[in-house]
């Protein structure tokens, strides 16, 4: 892809130096978060802000001059984004979710599932070219689908040129603002096998603006309709058939980048409260505090099972324990956000529920946390298998 224009990135970050930065980026977010979910836009702002502070680069490695952030420290970036704006630390987990996976698939997996040495040539650009603010967007899910990359209906065919590329792809987060996009598609010559493209904003790529939903709104979770040749070098891992493999063997970015997010919602969520309660003067009452004791505890706890599963990712990723890991973090953070928003939200009474009040917005945003991918069924499901002794990826309805 070609480098993005008009690019004005901060000066490189230092690992220790990453939670603290998002923390700063945060407060910008949340002084727009509200014209945000009422226009239901990303605010370009929002983005400004990723580039500039350097956050876009977060995942590529020190060898190429950036952070090199482990995933446990991908983790504290995306809470503290999530307490200025769980829709905008959405977004931005969408593109870490693409350069995360490039940087941290060890070169001998990407061999042992068939990647040719200009993969590595071609990847290290891909990450290069985020370091320098390119914003990637991820084109997965479907209407009638999901994130089920089993059942997509997006196809993509061999060419003299490359790949030709064919569907429509639904929440879409950041669309109209992306460089690229990451794109899921089945091949017409073998239908079971589904590979990963990256594919430059432009000619055959349509944005269609969708987006009109309960929460998350500042996503702008837009359609993207995909019409498209795009060259071999567009192909991720440089080999078809890699979609269910990893999302199989390594799902922490399909899975446990959510938790992280929705864990900062919940933290957001009992701030707010408190703010909220300290301004009326309501904390003399023993039923408010003790609601938002109980919730202070409950988003403690889900803090540190994302983090342990964060740091279990980082010392052995793809291990069936740490697979176990990454689906009870996600259950547990969806679950915890929304108890804790509606807990908050009845703590702060009537006058918390007029559109625009932040405890109200935040209700909505958390209750989104157990839908998205995988969602709260799915990964009670994939934990009652595995602690049945069964295969968790045999289900009886492919969870991919």
């Amino acid at each position: 892809m070609s480098e993005p224009d008009c690019r004005r990135v901060g000066q490189l970050l230092e690992p220790g130096e990453l939670a603290a930065t998002a923390l700063e980026v945060s407060a910008g977010f949340a002084e727009r978060s509200t014209r945000a979910d009422a226009e239901a836009r990303f605010p370009s702002e929002d983005l400004v802000a990723l580039r500039e502070s350097g956050l876009l680069g977060v995942m590529v490695p020190r060898r190429l001059g950036g952070p090199g952030a482990s995933f446990a420290q991908y983790a504290r970036v995306a809470m503290a984004l999530a307490a200025g704006s769980g829709a905008s630390a959405l977004v931005f987990n969408m593109h870490a979710s693409v350069t995360g996976a490039l940087a941290h698939t060890p070169d001998a997996l990407a061999r042992a599932l068939g990647a040719p040495e200009s993969y590595f040539v071609a990847r290290d650009q891909l990450l290069s070219t985020a370091l320098g603010g390119a914003f990637f967007a991820v084109a997965m899910s479907e209407r009638g689908a999901g994130a089920r990359l089993s059942s997509l209906a997006t196809t993509y065919s061999k060419t003299e040129a490359g790949f030709k590329i064919h569907g429509s792809k639904a929440f879409v987060s950041g669309a109209a603002l992306a460089d690229a996009f990451l794109v899921a598609a089945r091949s017409t010559e073998d239908p079971a096998r589904v590979s990963y493209f990256l594919v430059d904003a432009g000619d055959g790529v349509r944005v269609e603006r969708t987006w009109d939903v309960l929460g998350m709104r500042g996503t702008a979770s837009d359609d993207v309709i995909i019409d498209v040749t795009v060259g071999e070098g567009a192909l991720l891992g440089g080999v078809e058939g890699l979609g269910l493999i990893i999302a199989q063997l390594m799902p922490q970015w399909l899975v446990a980048s959510y938790a992280a997010v929705y864990v900062g919602v919940a933290r957001s969520c009992v701030d707010a409260a408190v703010a909220y309660v300290t301004e009326r003067s309501l904390e003399r009452l023993a039923a408010i505090r003790s609601r938002i004791g109980r919730a202070d505890a409950a988003v403690a706890s889900a803090e540190l099972l994302v983090l342990d599963a964060a740091e279990r990712i980082d010392a052995a990723a793809g291990s069936p324990e740490t697979n176990r890991a990454v689906y009870r973090a996600k259950l547990l953070a969806g679950q915890t956000a929304q108890d804790v928003a509606a807990s908050m939200l009845e703590a702060a009474g009537a006058a918390a529920i007029r559109r625009g009040h932040p405890l109200e917005r935040l209700y909505r945003d958390a209750r989104c946390g157990s839908l998205q991918p995988a969602t709260s069924d799915v990964c009670a499901d994939w934990l009652g298998m595995a602690a049945l002794g069964l295969d968790p990826n045999a289900a009886e309805v492919p969870r991919w």
